[in-house]
């Protein structure tokens, strides 16, 4: 183990933020720069090496991080690096992205605060950039076999990345303008910097893979014309269907949902428009759904000068510490405050959305809410609870139901869908199409960056097999795995 006391004389510490009033007022990431390496070393000291790492079981991706942990205690950076890359091919997304349940796992979080281990990986990818280390790796022979990935989000590029280094021909077709699925436009820049997708890309494109924008299947290429091209198919397009708010008022102009919102401000950033077409400029702004995806609005809504933003949540404000029906190692549902939350707004629990309330010229003025509470498990208004509030943008960040079911995707290739509306799949991650194998949250539903690029790694050992008969490609999980995250 890294040092036997650590944990016992070593405070958790995390990285820097930069101060509020100097951050959104830019678009770059909100931590200090550099502030994380001269503590990374003290901080991977507490971990503990436990018989049992549930931080392993924590993680869908099976990082072997106390291994990890103890390089970097001893500030051996190149075997970190090979560590952390043996099981996750994007760590600089991760580190960044995730939720971390592997810290909600952590051993030592029983009765102490948890190993930064997000902050740990993320120093060790970060200093292997810098150090020229993260290198591409092509194949040594090509197996004369072609894949098409449909997606470029994170299950789709680690599929691809995976089948292109075990030496198959890959093209990942993406129908944005650029590659990298909510990753490039979902995601905003303060929470992770785009060029680090760059950098990613073209260590894929030296490998290997191409990559094809701008093309939609389904619509601008049919489905069944793709399977003819290619020995096999891997579906990786997401669960884009939001979930919508079906009240009065909800064709007021002003209410978007949340992924009409969020790639406009990223499109600002790449270059494409000077001031984005939805913005929350000088208005009162409310974000219905009180998950990432809204922390996010809230976050773009401070930098873009919004007079106030507010976020509602139908559900109970958590607790901050687990719940008894949450116990350790699962991944508690925990109150937090993420950077978007330091820098301002209101955010309010146990409310419903009744209607909305526009101008004479049809755009949204009001948003009128009602108190609910739970009564024998059935949620319920509470009489005389009744109110409105300012809401000029107002942006649906509740999740997201399946599959785009209007691109003709699903019916083209005539897959067959489960019991969730999600595309089903065997234990090699094949559908009911034979050559057709599915990822990520298409496959699973809504999901966690690491569940997405856990599932492009075992779709792609897979497709290897389908093609070749056998496979020496990694699989971390199962289609049906579960395990302590959900």
């Amino acid at each position: 183990m890294a040092d036997p006391k650590g944990f016992l004389t070593t405070g958790r510490e995390v990285a820097e933020t930069r101060p509020v009033a100097e951050r959104v007022k830019d678009w770059n990431e909100v931590y200090v720069p550099g502030s994380l390496l001269p503590i990374i070393s003290k901080q991977a000291s507490r971990c503990m090496d436990c018989g049992i790492p549930f931080c392993h079981n924590g993680c869908p991706l099976g990082n072997l991080i106390p291994e990890w942990n103890d390089f970097a205690y001893r500030e051996d950076w190149g075997a970190a690096y090979e560590r952390l890359h043996a099981t996750n091919n994007f760590p600089e997304f991760t580190g960044r992205l995730c939720p971390a349940p592997c810290e909600a796992a952590c051993v030592l979080g029983i009765n102490q605060p948890a190993v930064t281990i997000k902050n740990v990986e993320v120093s060790i990818i970060d200093k292997a950039w810098d150090s020229g280390n993260v290198t591409p790796q092509p194949p040594e022979r090509l197996s004369g076999k072609t894949v098409a990935v449909i997606g470029s989000g994170p299950a789709g590029l680690a599929a691809a990345q995976q089948l292109t280094r075990a030496g198959h021909t890959v093209a990942v077709y993406e129908r944005a303008d650029r590659v990298g699925g909510l990753l490039r436009y979902g995601i905003p820049e303060f929470k992770m910097e785009k060029r680090h997708i760059n950098r990613r890309i073209e260590q894929m494109r030296a490998e290997g893979t191409r990559f094809r924008t701008g093309i939609e299947i389904g619509r601008d290429l049919k489905a069944t014309d793709l399977r003819k091209r290619y020995d096999a198919v891997v579906i990786a397009a997401g669960a884009t269907t939001a979930r919508d708010l079906p009240v009065p008022g909800r064709e007021l102009k002003g209410i978007h949902q949340a992924m009409e919102y969020l790639p406009l401000a990223n499109k600002v950033q790449e270059g494409d428009f000077v001031t984005p077409p939805i913005t929350a400029e000088g208005k009162h702004v409310v974000v219905i759904g009180g998950g990432d995806t809204g922390a996010d609005c809230v976050g773009t809504a401070h930098r873009q000068g919004a007079a106030s933003v507010t976020q509602l949540e139908i559900m109970p404000r958590p607790g901050e510490d687990r719940a008894p029906h949450q116990p350790w190692p699962t991944f508690p549902m925990l109150y937090k405050v993420t950077s978007a939350h330091e820098e301002g707004g209101e955010r309010v629990y146990s409310v419903s959305t009744t209607h909305f309330e526009g101008d004479e010229d049809g755009n949204v003025q009001f948003l009128h809410l009602v108190e609910v509470e739970f009564v024998d498990g059935k949620l319920t208004q509470k009489p005389g609870t009744e109110r409105k509030i300012p809401a000029q943008l107002v942006t649906l960040a509740m999740g997201f139901t399946g599959t785009d079911r209007e691109n003709g995707l699903v019916e083209q290739f005539g897959l067959d869908l489960d019991e969730r509306g999600n595309i089903a799949r065997d234990a090699d991650f094949q559908t009911n199409v034979p050559g057709v194998f599915v990822a990520g949250d298409a496959g699973r539903g809504q999901s966690l960056i690491v569940w997405a690029i856990a599932e492009g790694r075992s779709a792609a050992r897979g497709v290897d097999r389908h093609l070749t008969g056998a496979s020496d490609l990694p699989a971390p999980i199962r289609p049906t795995d579960r395990a302590l995250t959900v």
